[in-house]
């Protein structure tokens, strides 16, 4: 524990939702769900407007849609969400050195590495000043905790949410954690959580109370151990600017079981070329392909082939992924599908001709199969009959993805089926738009790049030099505490 609030914890509210929002006037106050939109489809990120009415992460769709049949359903704009994550992540750069992500939205920051705090004065000034800069840059908002642990300023985080700060003052932690549910603690998940509810134990304060001993004999030494830190709100984590992977993987969940072994080949083969293209971005290459295939009755079968050396080959990873399937039973049909690499290694220059002819098969089949994964859970992409004029329409049509029509402009999708498309011309920056439907081969519509969400961005490229430091004796004014 530090004696300074000066670990900052970052995290965009409702972040995927609030970039739709943020993109399409429309929906601006409006309940939005992003996810999987098909039967199986899972919900990946819901606005506050439709949490309010029971919608939450990893539900899925089919439930939300009974709570909120009349929310905008859309498919995750991936490139999207990546290019204002990127800003975020730039911006929490210049703070410190040590910046530790979590996700595309979420990071700890250790302020007093970077020299950007040193006691809770300047902590609550670069922590608002942080907050300022996101908003100017992206347009969205994010939540911020400032505590001495890192498990301390997401729990902070959490009890700012939306649009808030929260500092928790060294010497104060216990008190706070005191009357909170044992769920607020890492580890504790529903079967802990229940488990400690029958023993009697329902907040921090309980576990604190009821001793080492008592936890370790209900949960085990190791948990039990770390149960009683976290509940006397001891956290010594240091962050850690660098977080491996130690794989790449995709997957997809088909809201029709495949029984043709033609299609599920060609459904393999489509997710190897996916995998390469994540493990390209991030600049690594594998040893090992890892084929998962779960089956009609939820038994789920993983196939593996370790190969001579590192590869980022499309050929040789789809090739490898069909030579496991080979060796798995589909007949009775399969639910889903994924194919992944393990085994990282830094990414090396081979050939460039070959890596030419590579980039160039990616970017042909990327385009031919263009339907983007729900991270943190299963896709849920509709699956109509192969070929169909309805799977075509899904995979270069998807809900709420940019359009760019030659007559009528920049738009998105509102939905798609029975040969016809439904769009919405509107930019971040416009009134809310007029909707117009188009045959789905118009040779006048073409799918398009999102729209920045911010057109006149404020100049943040001194930001935070002119922060004040607490070092300099200057006066910190203004510098109240936001409500969760």
């Amino acid at each position: 524990m530090r004696p300074a609030p000066t670990i900052l914890h970052l995290d965009m509210d409702a972040f995927y939702a609030s970039a739709e929002q943020a993109a399409k006037p429309s929906l601006r106050g409006k309940a939005v769900v992003v996810g999987g939109l098909g039967p199986r489809g899972v919900v990946a990120t819901a606005s506050y407007e439709a949490r309010r009415l029971g919608v939450h992460s990893a539900m899925p769709t089919a439930q939300a849609r009974r709570l909120a049949p009349n929310a905008a359903y859309l498919v995750p704009r991936f490139s999207l969400y990546r290019t204002v994550s990127d800003q975020v992540m730039e911006l929490l750069g210049r703070l410190s050195p040590l910046v530790e992500p979590l996700s595309l939205d979420e990071a700890f920051v250790d302020l007093e590495a970077g020299g950007t705090a040193d006691d809770s004065a300047s902590a609550r000034a670069t922590g608002e000043g942080l907050r300022t800069a996101i908003h100017a840059v992206t347009g969205l908002s994010g939540s911020v905790g400032l505590a001495g642990s890192k498990m301390l300023a997401k729990i902070a985080s959490e009890e700012a949410k939306p649009d808030g700060l929260l500092l928790i003052e060294p010497g104060t932690e216990r008190e706070l954690l005191a009357p909170m549910s044992v769920r607020i603690l890492p580890g504790v998940g529903p079967a802990t959580g229940d488990h400690l509810r029958r023993a009697g134990m329902t907040t921090v304060h309980d576990l604190a109370e009821a001793g080492e001993a008592e936890l370790v004999r209900l949960v085990g030494k190791a948990h039990g151990h770390g149960l009683y830190r976290m509940a006397l709100g001891l956290d010594d984590r240091p962050v850690v600017a660098e977080r491996d992977a130690k794989s790449v993987s995709v997957e997809d969940t088909f809201d029709v079981d495949l029984h043709d072994r033609v299609r599920v080949r060609a459904e393999v083969e489509r997710l190897a070329v996916r995998c390469v293209e994540r493990l390209r971005a991030a600049d690594r290459s594998g040893r090992t392909v890892v084929l998962k295939v779960r089956r009609y009755d939820f038994s789920t079968l993983t196939r593996s082939e370790t190969l001579r050396g590192p590869t980022d080959d499309p050929t040789v990873v789809r090739e490898a992924a069909g030579r496991l399937l080979e060796s798995v039973d589909t007949t009775g049909g399969v639910r889903l599908l994924g194919v992944g690499v393990t085994g990282l290694a830094d990414y090396t220059q081979e050939d460039l001709f070959a890596q030419a002819a590579d980039a160039r098969e990616l970017a042909q089949r990327a385009q031919e199969h263009s339907s983007p994964p729900v991270e943190g859970g299963e896709e849920g992409v509709p699956e109509p009959e192969p070929d169909s004029a309805e799977l075509l329409a899904a995979r270069r049509w998807p809900a709420g993805h940019d359009v760019h029509h030659e007559e009528h402009g920049h738009g998105w999708v509102q939905g798609s089926g029975v040969g016809r498309v439904t769009v919405r011309f509107e930019e971040p920056w416009s009134a809310p738009g007029r909707v117009l439907t188009f045959r789905v081969d118009d040779p006048l519509l073409r799918p398009a790049d999102p729209l920045p969400l911010v057109r006149d961005a404020a100049d943040y490229s001194s930001w935070p030099a002119s922060l004040p430091k607490s070092r300099s004796g200057a006066d910190f004014s203004g510098g109240g505490e936001s409500s969760p």
